[in-house]
């Protein structure tokens, strides 16, 4: 008797200028059906890397937020499948063997985790909150992603099982510090243009004190003392970056230039 055919499965991707990683995550990309990448107005080579790899490439430079962003992606996407992933991570082998397990025999009713550990200024960061687990892999007519600005997520539809995947996905977020910086500017702006959206205001001290507590948690509860210099790093720099989203978001409200562009 035969065995019965896999699930078949899309790889959905959302890009802008991602040349330097996008051909490694490309490649670990190489046994899916499909892969579909939605650009946001790319001046470097990250079109063209994706389209000689295969995948389905559609621009939408009108910059609508993460969330809907991947909707747009997964709305193009049509295997049974989907796996979101980042133009800045990879798969490992241990992963893509648990992945292709799953599609062996799928429910249709299971969410799946996966374990993403991130490069950080020379190492894998094994702790300071880093090390974590994020729902990447599900049926494409089971959920999607929320309208969120920023950090999006997977709707969680009622009764929906989870289950986490055996295997690693690198993400390899930060080239320098450079980049760490215009990355964290960009994600306090669109954090501060959500709340801001919504009427809601902040003040320095509501800065300080998220802040602080911000580092406390990286470093000392989330243990990141045991990432070495690097996780003392990461942690003053999140401490920073959660700072300046408040106080963007104070600025707004409380300087009359500002609050008429």
């Amino acid at each position: 008797m035969s065995q019965a055919p896999r699930a078949t499965i899309s790889a959905i991707i959302i890009t802008k200028n991602e040349e330097q990683i996008l051909p490694e995550c490309l490649a670990s990309l190489d046994w899916v059906d499909e892969i579909v990448v939605v650009d946001s107005g790319s001046t470097d080579n990250t079109v063209t890397i994706a389209e000689a790899a295969g995948a389905k490439v559609h621009v939408n430079a009108e910059w609508p937020g993460f969330g809907k962003q991947k909707q747009l992606a997964q709305s193009l996407a049509t295997k049974d499948w989907v796996l979101a992933i980042d133009a800045d991570e990879v798969i490992t082998d241990a992963l893509k063997s648990s992945i292709l397990e799953v599609l062996n025999n799928p429910p249709n009713d299971t969410l799946f985790i996966l374990r993403r550990t991130t490069w950080v200024f020379g190492r894998f960061l094994k702790h300071s909150g880093w090390y974590d687990k994020i729902v990447r892999f599900y049926p494409r007519e089971l959920t999607g992603y929320n309208d969120a600005l920023v950090h999006e997520k997977i709707i969680e539809p009622d009764g929906v099982k989870k289950q986490t995947l055996n295997g690693d996905m690198l993400h390899y977020s930060y080239r320098d510090l450079h980049q760490y910086l215009v990355k964290s500017a960009f994600y306090a702006k669109s954090w501060a243009d959500g709340r801001q959206a919504r009427g809601k205001k902040s003040s320095i001290s509501q800065g300080i004190t998220h802040a602080l507590g911000c580092f406390l948690k990286m470093y000392v509860l989330k243990r990141g003392f045991l990432d070495g210099k690097q996780g003392f790093l990461i942690a003053v720099l999140s401490a920073h970056s959660t700072f300046v989203k408040y106080a963007d978001l104070w600025i707004r409200a409380n300087d009359s230039r500002a609050s008429k562009d």
